[in-house]
């Protein structure tokens, strides 16, 4: 007999059985009555059924099995001879599951077991609990074995066949071979066949056998288990058979098991009983079959499960969750979960700008999936439209790094799998860049002058290519197939052949262009991008796209011989001018500054084809001025050489060069700069080096630390690396996200040198760079790059890192929220040196997180105080014999050596107690060389007690009866001896030291004092006529080195004095203090004070590298708090004319009558400005409303917005305000892209205004729950207004509707002046509509919590005066349909004009919800608690729908997710709870969606990500559900019994339970 034709009997639950002498019996009186006579033993073959075509010849004689009835007496006698019933029991169990695996094909015995175990379980013998887990588990074992046998014979039968020589001549043993092979194929479809056969009744006869079990009361897991198995064996149920078993297989049979299982899953997943939840039917997989049986009541089933599951999905989403795409508007990059992912696929994550939420809602990630989005579908375009913005806006690189995954063809096979995070394929990539290009080639067209947008471009351009995150041989192949298809006729000018010789030197280009098996196509490809371009001779860029084929030409000429035959000899000829140009030239050197366009634009050709000559031409002329002997004073073997200063490069010559060219050049600069050094070098070499890596941000930038090692190992060296970051390259490393790693680097440094004594300069220099890092973060940071141990902060960073952390949290919230776990680390790490505590008045402007975390700390400074008294006999003592006016040199040496460092701490304020106010008694020489030869640390710490000394002594002469202006005048002349006369002390740390002790009467008037002494202001002025233009890259003269001495002063200067100054300056350090000391001030109520500051250093805080940051910020700290009239003069710090503030803007800021709140035209230009500039434009196919209105969209063809800066008519910011082109990152180093530019200027003008919150949120919301009709209404009859919102309808109710302002309690709605919205958009007005929504929310979301409270607020508002939500006579049909169609998404509301007031609303909100960081997200709840009590099913769902999609956000913050769950339950409680009164009567089965999403998004936090089989909730979570189910009505209560911590109800309650046992074992 086959050996497929046999089930081998699975073993038993327990093997201590199989010999018993009771399973002997047993067996033997199961054969008994099954009629099989003798015992079969277990591996005994069963005989093969019944076969027609087999003639019966005989048949033995045997005798009748007893009667059924018989059985149980049987049974009973033969228990009797056992005495352990619990053992009998469990072989009986054992050897019913063995006798159902041999006879489930013979169906008078299948009956006789079903009999039986009806029979046994009357009697309580049989635990359905073991024993259907058991049935379950043999089954799946001998179905495993059938198909191992399977699978063995069908190999055996192929080894069988004949094997002939395949030559002509051997006819007769093929045809013989043919046949043999036939009857193999007829054998093993046999074997399958009766393979099949036995699966299926094997399974007919489990699923009648569950069904009888089912009907007890069994435990959740064996509910669980059944289900499981029922599920595996549908959605698997032709994955066993092969082809050949497919095309025979009974549809009957497969019928027959197939409705029972239907029919145990129908039972269990019942409603009344809720064996199992039907949630759990819809993260089964079921619906996804593929060829699926013709079963009607499958097809049924999964139907209804479609029909749930779109229900759930749709309280998972947000409205309009396709149009939630980054805008790069802040600089915020939020991390993502990384649950249950390995650590290998770690290392690799990426960040997910964007997700595609799956069938069940859920947001998913990762290239797999990614791979499998369809092109043209809506994710393919969501995806496509969040790449073509970043181009066009010119996001960091750390973004494109983080997101850019490497295309399949450049990947090492280290990294071959696919990668988790990942959400762009290199096919979109590709589709985007060829996008912009056709943009930018219209653009070019329509003659505008679009060479920036170019250079920008070219720029990301250069570093995608370079990436390796698209095929470049791909790429050329479309970007043809697009310029030759519909696109044929706007390839008019040699841009595409300009931006392809910038990265042919890329080596992924050389090897396509060299070594692909494409090469000569691919070449000819490029070749055909060529076109004559003469326009202007004259002009650089002309003269450039004119001979730049001719330079292409030539460099692939060099590349391969089997490529010169595809080359255009007249090009190749053409490169001879460019060779008789560069000979005319003469020398190698020319002057820069006098070039006339046209020798500009042959530069930039011959910076293509002769890039090293260039390179070193520009190095010529950087040293063309010879080099002069610095300090000619010093010894011979010291003397040192510096270059003599010309003309820095200007930026529009450096902005032509080929890529090839800048890298060449940064490279040699560097070597000169930071390697050799043989000369100190000039400015001119140092700022061209700047402008380089400034002009091509994404391409040119390194890490300065990361790339040399050995970088500080000269003094000279680590010098000018600080001065280059500090004075200009701070905004670079912000905007690349490299600030953090930066400020890991220098803290080394500060670490290496606080305690070494005398390098105070470096030391200095390095502190301050850290201070502007540290200021310049608006995101939460670690203080130590492995997380652990003490910071190496000095006090003074320290300090400064408290007040960043304040401002950050405060005004831009805390994005993760596992930052907010780590936040009390991370203090503590900051603070476990630090004896500081702040003022009650500056705490009480801390964010409440912080502040709680502060409050706490001792104030130490008495100790410090009376430290001092202890010490102050000593100190005195050792300061006179030191500092009297006839000390002995000597004695110097001899204080160092034998002073203690505790009483060394005090010699600045002994020193100052000896002065009384006239420093000649003191010995300036002396004090000057101990302060010059400690540590820097010691110094800092002489900073800090002499404040608190100082201001003690204040309060001491005033209790000795002295006058305040008299003791203040004698504080001044002591102090004008260390910083003023002699220059012993840096001023940016004793400044910081005094307005940090504000909790004392007199630090902040003896600040302002010395802020307001005429050496200092003259100091100031002195620095900024010297420095120049504010944006030094505009600066073409020869500069000035200042002297040392000047620059930094005597306690600086005095070692390093071979080591010029570049840019650094005492007056440069006061940069970042300046805005510390306006905060203390206005903190401290001192406005008046906080305003003449402004006043007195308004222009050299135009030096400050990120003052439009501090503007924005300012603001935001101290909202509700600043008078009127110091917000003008924060707003004065900002180069006004540079930033695009509206146009009214300043009459509503400067209007001296009574605050009036500016009319909805002011706030409606606002968001177009938003939608124009910084939301993602949208493509003709990536929404659902219509497409684009046809002007705009054939001139930008898929962009929607103008370029930068060209807003078009009423929109633009202002006439003189915004330049035109897009600008470059150096243009706006500050905030670093055009979209955070005029997402900040919307926030500073909404800071600015006189008005309350509540004013302006309601006007905002007033806009948007009227867009729609307004819009239409000006739309010129674009659909009328007879089925617009504002109409109402009986069938839709949809007051307050969108035309309708009845609620809004105000007319200003009709103020509004939307005749040419629409048109200076570029968008119809549906797509307008929904894009102001999304600015809208934008916008909202980067204003302080004030706001936010208003805006929930006002949508609880309108959610109330919803009347059909709280209208009685109303069906619940009706109201059930109207909340349907007001919570539709407003893309597709839009289309028949049917969009609400309160569906524009939750728009607003899921807008608002997905920019909002963690952190404020808490505030939510009170949209809910406003509305409630909810008294109806209709404004549960509203509340569902509001708050459901910030759960699955919420899954990494456990607290609050636990607490928006609660809120929801509260909800429900409402309307289903024990109490509640409810109108018109509901059912519990109305809200089953709701019940779904409950299951589903519990199992998503528990997972912390995408449910998969084995996710489950956590245990807390279930006892909040269990808690809040206790008020529900029973009904309800029942649908949520699996959410529950009872095991013996709840299937995932039992799940834990099993999991703790398991762990335990």
């Amino acid at each position: 007999m086959d050996q497929s034709q046999r089930i081998v009997a699975a073993p038993s639950s327990s093997r201590s059985y199989q010999f018993h002498p009771a399973r002997a019996a047993i067996v033997d009186l199961f054969n008994l009555y099954l009629g099989r006579g003798t015992r079969q033993k277990p591996d005994e073959p069963i005989r093969d059924p019944p076969n027609k075509s087999q003639k019966r010849v005989h048949a033995p004689v045997r005798d009748l099995p007893p009667r059924n009835d018989q059985f149980i007496a049987d049974f009973e006698k033969l228990q009797t001879q056992f005495n352990d019933p619990d053992q009998f029991r469990a072989i009986t169990e054992s050897v019913v599951i063995s006798m159902v695996l041999q006879c489930s094909n013979h169906a008078p015995r299948a009956e006789f077991l079903l009999f039986t175990l009806r029979t046994l379980c009357r009697i309580g013998y049989v635990n359905w609990d073991t024993f259907l887990p058991s049935l379950l588990s043999s089954v799946s074992a001998a179905e495993a074995s059938l198909s191992q046998a399977a699978t063995t014979a069908a190999t055996s039968s192929q080894s069988l066949l004949p094997v002939g020589v395949g030559s002509p001549g051997n006819e007769p043993t093929a045809f013989s071979k043919s046949l043999d092979s036939v009857q193999q194929i007829d054998m093993r479809n046999s074997s399958q066949r009766v393979r099949a056969a036995a699966v299926n009744s094997l399974r007919q006869l489990s699923c009648k056998i569950i069904l009888i079990g089912v009907e007890f009361n069994l435990k959740p897991a064996t509910h669980s288990e059944i289900f499981q198995c029922m599920m595996s064996w549908l959605v698997n149920w032709d994955k066993s058979d092969d082809s050949a078993g497919k095309r025979w297989r009974s549809e009957k049979s497969l019928a027959e098991w197939l409705r029972s299982c239907l029919e145990v899953i129908w039972l269990l997943v019942d409603v009344g009983k809720s064996k199992i939840p039907f949630y759990e039917l819809l993260r089964s997989g079921l619906q996804f079959v593929e060829n699926i049986p013709d079963d009607e009541a499958l097809f049924a089933l999964v139907m209804e499960i479609h029909r749930r599951r779109d229900a759930m999905a749709m309280h998972m989403l947000m409205l309009d969750q396709h149009l939630h795409c980054p805008t790069f508007g802040t600089h915020r990059i939020s991390s993502q979960p990384t649950a249950n992912v390995s650590a290998e696929a770690v290392a690799h994550l990426r960040y997910s700008p964007i997700t595609y939420p799956s069938v069940l809602g859920e947001p998913l990630s990762g290239e797999d999936l990614a791979m499998s989005v369809p092109q043209g579908s809506l994710d393919w375009e969501r995806a496509v439209r969040c790449i073509k913005h970043a181009i066009r806006t010119t996001p960091s690189p750390e973004w494109w790094k983080r997101v850019l995954v490497v295309t399949p063809c450049y990947r090492p096979s280290a990294q071959a799998g696919p990668i988790p995070g990942a959400v762009f394929t290199s096919e979109m990539i590709c589709e985007a860049i060829i996008d912009r290009i056709v943009e930018l080639l219209k653009l070019t067209n329509s003659d505008a002058n679009c060479w920036q947008e170019w250079l920008v471009f070219s720029d990301i351009f250069f570093f995608l290519i370079k990436s390796g995150c698209t095929d470049f041989v791909d790429f050329i192949d479309k970007l043809v197939l697009r310029l030759n298809g519909d696109d044929n006729h706007i390839l008019r000018t040699n841009h595409v052949t300009w931006l392809l010789a910038q990265i042919i030197r890329v080596e992924l280009v050389m090897t396509a262009l060299n070594s692909d098996p494409k090469k000569a196509e691919t070449t000819r490809k490029i070749l055909s991008f060529h076109r004559e371009d003469r326009t202007d001779p004259n002009n650089p860029q002309s003269v450039l796209l004119d001979f730049v084929s001719s330079c292409q030409n030539l460099r692939i000429w060099s590349l391969s011989a089997t490529t010169r035959a595809y080359l255009n000899n007249e090009q190749l000829l053409k490169g001879k001018q460019i060779d008789e140009w560069w000979r005319s030239q003469g020398e190698r050197m020319m002057d820069y500054m006098n070039l006339d366009d046209r020798s500009i634009g042959m530069f930039w050709v011959v910076s293509y084809t002769m890039a090293q000559p260039a390179c070193e031409t520009v190095i010529n002329w950087l040293s063309s001025a010879g080099v002069a002997e610095l300090l000619p004073g010093v010894t011979p073997n010291e003397r040192t050489m510096m270059m003599q200063e010309v003309s820095p490069l200007p930026m529009s010559l450096l902005s032509g060069f080929s890529m090839n060219l800048c890298l060449k050049l940064a490279l040699q600069m560097e070597e000169a700069l930071f390697v050799s050094q043989l000369v100190v070098p000039s400015i001119a070499m140092v700022e061209t080096y700047t402008r380089l890596l400034l002009i091509s941000p994404h391409s040119m930038f390194r890490s300065h630390f990361t790339r040399n090692a050995s970088l500080l190992s000269k003094p000279s060296v680590s010098l000018l690396v600080l001065e280059i970051l500090n004075y200009r390259l701070l905004p670079l490393y912000r905007y690349q996200g490299k600030s953090k790693s930066l400020l890991y680097d220098v803290t080394k440094i500060l670490s290496a040198l606080k305690a070494k004594r005398g390098d105070h300069r470096v030391f200095r220099l390095a502190e301050n760079l850290c201070m502007n890092l540290i200021l310049s973060l608006r995101d939460f940071f670690s203080v130590k790059r492995d997380q652990k141990g003490p910071t190496d902060f000095t006090e003074t960073l320290s300090r400064i890192t408290i007040m960043t952390l304040a401002i950050t949290i405060k005004t831009r919230g805390i994005a993760d929220a596992d930052h907010m776990v780590y936040l009390q680390t991370m203090l503590e790490q900051v603070l476990a040196t630090s004896q500081h505590t702040w003022s009650e008045k500056t705490l009480r402007h801390f964010p409440s997180l912080l502040r709680d975390a502060l409050i706490g700390r001792v104030d130490k400074r008495g100790l410090s105080i009376q430290a001092w008294q202890q010490a102050e006999t000593t100190v005195l003592n050792q300061c006179t014999q030191l500092l009297s006016p006839a000390a002995e040199p000597a004695y110097v040496t001899t204080y160092l050596s034998h002073s203690f460092p505790q009483h060394r701490q005090y010699l600045c304020a002994g020193a100052c107690l000896l002065m009384q106010g006239n420093p000649d008694k003191i010995n300036s020489a002396n004090l000057a060389r101990v302060l010059r030869e400690v540590t820097p640390d010691e110094v800092t710490a002489n900073i800090y007690t002499f404040v608190d000394v100082l201001l003690h002594n204040v309060h001491l002469d005033l209790q000795r009866g002295h006058g305040l202006e008299e003791i203040l005048n004698k504080n001044d002349a002591n102090l004008a001896f260390f910083f003023w006369t002699h220059e012993m002390l840096p001023l940016d740390i004793f400044l910081l030291a005094l307005i940090d002790r504000d909790d004392d009467p007199h630090a902040l008037i003896i600040a302002r004092r010395i802020l307001e002494r005429p050496e200092l202001l003259q100091r100031i002025n002195v620095f900024c006529v010297n420095r120049g233009n504010p944006e030094h890259w505009l600066c073409t003269q020869v500069f000035k080195r200042n002297e040392l001495q000047k620059a930094l002063g005597n306690h600086l200067a005095w070692k390093d004095n071979r080591y010029p100054t570049f840019f650094d300056d005492i007056a440069a350090r006061l940069l970042p203090v300046i805005p510390l000391v306006v905060y203390r001030l206005i903190e401290n109520n001192a406005m008046d004070t906080a305003d003449k500051i402004l006043t007195a250093y308004s222009n050299f805080l135009a030096y400050h590298p990120f003052r439009f940051t501090f503007v924005r910020d300012i603001l935001a700290y101290f909202y509700g708090h600043l008078p009127g009239q110091l917000v003008v003069k924060i707003l004065r710090v900002l180069g006004l004319s540079k930033i695009p503030f509206s146009e009214s803007f300043p009459q509503y800021i400067t209007h001296t009558g009574p605050a009036t709140c500016p009319p909805l035209d002011y706030f409606a230009n606002l968001l177009l400005n938003l939608v124009n500039n910084v939301i993602p434009p949208l493509s003709s196919s990536s929404s659902n409303c219509s497409s684009r209105s046809g002007s705009m969209a054939d001139i930008l063809n898929t962009s929607a917005r103008p370029p930068h800066g060209k807003t078009p008519g009423a929109s633009q910011p202002g006439p003189a305000n915004a330049s035109e082109g897009q600008k470059a990152f150096y243009q706006i180093q500050d905030p670093g892209t055009y979209t955070q530019l005029v997402l900040e200027t919307a926030v500073i003008e909404i800071l600015s205004l006189p008005v309350s919150p509540a004013q302006i949120v309601s006007s905002l919301v007033q806009i948007i729950v009227n867009i729609q009709s307004t819009l239409i209404q000006s739309g010129n009859g674009f659909h009328g207004a007879a089925n617009g919102v504002g109409q109402g309808s009986s069938v839709l109710p949809t007051s307050p509707s969108g035309g309708s302002t009845d609620s809004m309690g105000t007319s200003r709605s009709s103020c509004m002046n939307t005749a040419s919205f629409v048109s200076r958009s570029g968008y119809t007005c549906q797509q307008l509509s929904c894009l102001l929504i999304q600015a809208c929310g934008l916008l909202l979301a980067q204003l302080p919590p004030e706001f936010h409270t208003q805006l929930y607020m006002e949508a609880s508002r309108v959610t109330r005066e919803t009347w059909w939500l709280s209208d009685r006579k109303r069906s619940q049909g009706e109201v059930d349909s109207a909340v349907g169609y007001a919570l539709m998404d407003p893309t597709w509301a839009a289309q028949d004009n049917t969009s609400t007031a309160i569906g524009n609303v939750v728009a607003l909100l899921h807008a608002f919800f997905s920019n909002l960081p963690q952190e404020w997200l808490d505030g939510t709840h009170l949209i809910i608690k406003n509305i409630r009590p909810v008294t109806s099913v209709a404004m549960l769902r509203v509340a569902f729908r509001i708050m459901g999609p910030l759960l699955p956000r919420l899954a990494n913050a456990h607290a609050l997710f636990n607490k928006t769950l609660a809120l929801l339950l509260s909800t429900m409680v409402d309307v289903f709870g024990k109490n509640s009164q409810t109108p018109v009567p509901v059912e519990a089965s109305q809200i089953a969606d709701l019940i779904d999403f409950l299951h589903h998004v519990v199992h998503y936090e528990g997972q912390g990500g995408a449910v998969q089989s084995s996710s489950k909730p956590r245990a807390d979570t279930l006892a909040l559900i269990g808690r809040a189910a206790d008020s529900l009505r029973p009904d309800v209560q029942h649908l949520l019994s699996h959410l529950r911590t009872d095991p013996n109800s709840s299937i995932y309650a039992a799940a834990h339970q099993n999991t703790a046992k398991t762990n335990t074992s």
